[in-house]
């Protein structure tokens, strides 16, 4: 059988997680969303900019990506 160009897709199941922030970083999240919408032109709620923040942040990180990518060889 011949290996299909498509890889497996990975899971794509949601997890929720809830977190606790401090009133400033609220803040300063709702300023980002303001921001977003002005830039964009399209309203996004903070819990939809959030996770687009994070992996943003994650997939930034190079010397996460180093030593993330040596967790998984091992």
């Amino acid at each position: 059988m011949t290996d299909l160009k498509l890889p497996r897709i990975p899971d794509r199941t949601p997890v929720k997680i809830t977190i606790t922030v401090l009133p400033n970083l609220h803040q300063a999240l709702l300023d980002y969303a303001t921001l977003y919408s002005q830039t964009y032109g399209k309203q996004e709620p903070v819990t939809e900019l959030v996770p687009a923040m994070l992996e943003a942040f994650l997939d930034g990180d190079r010397m996460f990506a180093k030593r993330r990518n040596g967790l998984k060889s091992s």
